[in-house]
């Protein structure tokens, strides 16, 4: 890439691409796009040197990792959940108050003695002796959810990766549990499911975020400055 350029990743859809563009608007920083709303590259009139990348949230932490790009915006469960050594190029330079959202532990309404951790670390026990396998957490996050779990004590349980619409999962048989990122707990509530009392693991939100390989290519950081 460019090293005169100063690479932006922004949320290629949803309301954390329409908030994140918002702050630009504020700023009076008004992004455009040759091709229109499906393009994936943008622009802000009279600075050249700026290039809007739009990604995928998840894409926006690996590529801040890597340095090919240069500042992003994303969710902070995403980079949380991203590997040690992703986190460690990474530097959050602001929390917004947009992007709300918890990840939590849910189980299905039926689970009725099932309130806390303790009440699901018996279940897992009993899993293990009785039906001779472990309980199954259907995730999309499964580093933060494996860490959770450990640190309250419950061991005895199996990772499933989710690849469409968790909440689902309990009841097509791939798990029994879920853990899931939910900003109003609707969702949950619709599919037949709660979070357990202490089943919060992470609290969420949208990030300005710096790759550390950047930190000293010219026009980062005023630009960076600019957004904050």
């Amino acid at each position: 890439m460019n090293k005169n350029i100063v690479n932006i990743g922004i949320p290629s859809k949803g309301r954390l691409k329409n908030d994140t563009i918002n702050i630009f608007k504020k700023k009076k920083l008004n992004i455009s796009s040759e091709k229109g709303e499906r393009d994936l590259f943008g622009y802000i009139k009279k600075l050249p040197n700026i290039k809007i990348i739009y990604l995928h949230a998840r894409e926006c932490i690996e590529q801040l990792s890597l340095g090919n790009i240069d500042i992003g915006f994303s969710g902070y469960d995403l980079l949380r959940e991203s590997e040690i050594n992703v986190q460690k190029n990474i530097l959050i330079n602001k929390k917004y108050n947009f992007g709300n959202a918890n990840l939590v532990l849910a189980i299905p309404d039926l689970w009725i003695d099932v309130q806390t951790l303790l009440d699901l670390d018996e279940v897992a026990d009993e899993f293990k002796k009785k039906k001779k396998r472990l309980l199954r957490v259907a995730t999309k996050y499964p580093n933060l959810t494996r860490q959770f779990l450990y640190s309250k004590g419950v061991t005895q349980f199996q990772l499933v990766q989710s690849l469409g619409s968790t909440e689902v999962a309990p009841f097509t048989g791939t798990s029994e549990i879920i853990s899931d990122i939910t900003s109003t707990g609707a969702t949950l509530k619709a599919n037949n499911l709660r979070v357990l009392k202490d089943g919060e693991i992470l609290k969420s939100q949208a990030c300005l975020m710096t790759s550390k390989k950047s930190m000293n290519k010219k026009g980062v950081k005023n630009f960076a400055k600019k957004l904050l």
